[in-house]
């Protein structure tokens, strides 16, 4: 029985996060987006198993990347997704409570470096530790 902020988003019935993964992955190739990174979340957060990180090449683009995807997962699964950013398309969070998806325009990306805080490695780690000091 899952426990934490997940349970009452997820059933029996549901895909597994692997699977929705999967279909992510493959939504999000299908519609061009670009430098997709995804992250394994599982053991390190409860608030989903998967990350993925990934660019449109335009405003219009990330939009459009970010409003197909949540329609296939409508289509496909019945999951409803929570969207937040599209009407300015610089970076979109998808929440499908497994996984989170975030779709970024690559200037914006590069500004937040969102992947950097959550990829594994000493050089984050010792990056965190010079800015403490």
């Amino acid at each position: 029985m899952p426990v934490g902020p997940r349970a009452a988003r997820v059933s029996d019935a549901d895909p597994s996060s692997e699977l929705l993964l999967e279909r992510i992955i493959a939504s999000l190739e299908d519609d061009k987006a670009e430098d997709i990174v995804q992250i394994d979340l599982r053991g390190r957060s409860d608030m989903a198993d998967y990350m993925v990180i990934c660019s449109g090449r335009s405003s219009r683009q990330v939009a459009a990347i970010s409003e197909k995807l949540v329609d296939r997962l409508k289509l496909e699964f019945g999951r409803l997704s929570k969207i937040e950013g599209k009407e300015t398309g610089d970076w979109v969070l998808i929440d499908t409570a497994d996984v989170i998806v975030h779709v970024f325009r690559p200037e914006v990306r590069e500004f937040y470096q969102l992947e950097k805080m959550w990829q594994p490695g000493a050089q984050h780690r010792q990056d965190m530790g010079q800015n403490l000091e």
